[in-house]
């Protein structure tokens, strides 16, 4: 077989809907058509680019490789000949973000969906100044986090919409006691040092205070860091403490990530735009590409999938 763009347009479509079928809605073919066509894509690449499940089917770690490398050529492809109408200058789209690994993707995303858009993002730590600067009109657009229990708030003039609520995790040592455990129990590490990152205006730290407080401890050290993940990393391979970790992090050598038992602490992140300055198919563009980072993101994290397995196990989800 020789590979086309329509092949990686099914590829891409199958990556952002995470099931054959809503890829088949997307993409304007019959479900088994698809399927046939993923076979024969594989078939041309050597090896399985998704695992199929009862939920859907989510990219393999070569998979997210492929995706990617899809979505860069469908990009160029697009952009090949293509002048701004009547001369005038590309669209900017000002794009605030806090703490996330999943913003690189859903920027690639986003070009790949709307080329004719210009990004300018912008670092926000605080999910609260996010909020703010939305209302001023000093950015278009946002991905934030919120917990539950402390939802996002705006005025009218923004919206927003959920990307992902995902679990949060704890980076141990790798030379720690509890390192062969599957999952770890909040209250075993009640005489650990924590890092912990500051307030981000959402309602952080004050939900791990709370969690930790329900599993009868108050941290008996906490450092407070806001910084480099790698630097983190580094501090906590060395022995000095442990930390709350987003589940999607890559941990570096010497570095184990687990699960929490009972899952005490969510986190979600949201898409917030002002409703006035970002049409209907820019903010869906921006969602799509936000939930397929971080598909592709939960796709290269084992300590994840093992995770998910074992809940909707368990669940029956």
């Amino acid at each position: 077989m020789e590979l086309e763009l329509r092949h990686l347009r099914v590829l891409c479509a199958l990556a952002d809907a995470g099931s054959v079928g809503r890829a088949a809605v997307e993409l304007g073919y019959t479900q088994p058509a698809v399927s046939t066509q993923l076979r024969r894509i594989e078939r041309h690449f050597g090896e399985p680019l998704f695992e199929r499940g009862p939920t859907g089917v989510r990219p393999t770690r070569y998979g997210v490789e492929v995706v990617a490398q899809a979505r860069d050529v469908l990009t160029r492809a697009a952009a090949i000949g293509r002048r701004p109408a009547g001369g005038s200058p590309r669209r900017t789209l000002r794009v605030a973000a806090t703490n996330s690994p999943m913003l690189a993707g859903t920027v690639a995303g986003l070009r790949a969906r709307l080329p004719d858009v210009s990004l300018a993002v912008n670092s926000v730590y605080s999910s609260s100044r996010i909020v703010e600067l939305l209302e001023a009109g000093t950015v278009d657009a946002a991905i934030a986090a919120d917990y539950p229990g402390k939802e996002l708030e705006h005025s009218d003039a923004v919206a927003h919409r959920g990307i992902v609520t995902e679990p949060t995790f704890v980076a141990l040592p790798a030379d720690h006691p509890l390192r062969h455990r599957a999952q770890v129990a909040l209250a075993d590490l009640a005489e650990e040092a924590w890092f912990v990152t500051p307030d981000d205006g959402a309602g952080w730290p004050g939900v791990f205070y709370t969690a930790c407080s329900a599993a009868g401890f108050t941290p008996v050290a906490v450092h407070e860091f806001l910084g480099d993940q790698l630097q983190l990393q580094g501090m906590i391979a060395d022995g000095l403490g442990v930390s709350a970790v987003q589940p999607t992090l890559r941990p570096i050598p010497r570095v184990v990530i687990k699960p929490l038992i009972g899952t005490p602490l969510w986190c979600r992140y949201v898409l917030a735009w002002r409703r006035e300055a970002v049409p209907a198919e820019t903010a869906e563009a921006l969602f799509q590409s936000a939930a397929a980072a971080h598909r592709e993101l939960a796709a290269r994290s084992p300590h994840l999938r093992s995770w998910a397995a074992r809940t909707w196990s368990v669940t029956g989800a």
